[in-house]
């Protein structure tokens, strides 16, 4: 799975609307192997990403859940602090 695909369910506040394309557009460069396409493959690769992005709202839409929804500030420390933890501190500027 690629790594830059963060979760989208479940968060409170709900993923945007630009939260969803930005994963969109993750998927489709994973799956196709371009990070930008050429001009002759630009409107398939556009193409694909709408597609993706109206796809995944309806899903994320479609989903239910008894769990308390998770609060993006501290998702976010977590992963700073795994990142972190994994390699090592982050110089200081």
């Amino acid at each position: 799975m690629c790594r830059n695909i963060k979760t989208l369910f479940n968060f409170d506040p709900p993923a945007t609307e630009e939260e969803i394309r930005d994963a969109s557009l993750q998927f489709v460069r994973k799956l196709s192997g371009f990070t930008k396409p050429s001009h002759a493959n630009e409107a398939a690769f556009d193409r694909a990403v709408t597609e993706i992005a109206e796809v995944a709202k309806v899903l994320l839409d479609s989903l239910v859940t008894s769990a308390d929804p998770h609060d993006r500030e501290v998702e976010a420390a977590r992963a700073r602090a795994r990142a972190a933890e994994r390699f090592g501190a982050a110089p200081a500027e």
